[in-house]
């Protein structure tokens, strides 16, 4: 019969996914070790393994944790059932929020899936489509005309290249941080939005 889960399994594997996450971040997942994490984590490598198969799984549990706590922010605006535009809002808030305290994660989603599988990679990969894709249908539903153009899509990963790469430039302690940066990018993105014109092509 297999040993039962201590009180504290999940926290303690959390702790050690972020301290994976921060060392992977600042390091590199090729050049990160094992001994480094169980160093960072603050635990003996015997009890790492305890949580984890080897640095693959590591990468693997960082990177589909982020993106389904991603997907997980835009089931929980879906379920408001706002208005377009509150929608949308509310999506843009959300992440910028999340982004705030999943620094080391997003850079390792970001720049370390390659190292994935393929298998686990394609799921990844898949996951961060369907975030975009409720995104451009937020936008869609504002702007029902650019719908039939295909430009929902582009402009949902427009505004992803506005607020994905805040880690490479947003320094803690500096004169900004991410919930100040949520405005800003709120009246950025919705002052230009009107501005949007269907190219001409798009409705012959």
């Amino acid at each position: 019969m297999a040993r039962p889960r201590s009180a504290t399994y999940d926290d303690q594997r959390e702790q050690i996914l972020a301290a994976a996450a921060a060392l992977f971040a600042t390091r590199g997942y090729t050049a990160a070790t094992m001994n480094e994490v169980a160093a960072a984590s603050g635990v003996s490598k015997a009890t790492l393994y305890h949580y984890v198969r080897d640095k693959h799984d590591l990468l693997s549990q960082i990177a589909f944790g982020h993106v389904s706590r991603l997907e997980q922010l835009v089931a929980g605006v879906a379920v408001l059932q706002l208005a377009p535009e509150a929608r949308l809002r509310e999506l843009i808030t959300r992440f910028m929020r999340a982004y705030a305290s999943a620094e080391h994660r997003h850079r390792v989603l970001t720049e370390d899936v390659k190292f994935l599988a393929e298998r686990e990679r394609d799921a990844v990969q898949a996951a961060q489509r369907r975030v975009v894709a409720a995104f451009a249908d937020a936008i869609g539903a504002l702007r029902p005309d650019l719908r039939g153009s295909h430009l929902a899509k582009p402009l949902a990963m427009l505004l992803f290249g506005m607020i994905n790469w805040t880690f490479t430039w947003l320094k803690a302690g500096g004169a900004l941080d991410h919930e100040a940066l949520a405005p800003v990018v709120l009246e950025l993105f919705f002052g230009g939005l009107p501005a949007v014109r269907v190219p001409a092509e798009a409705t012959a």
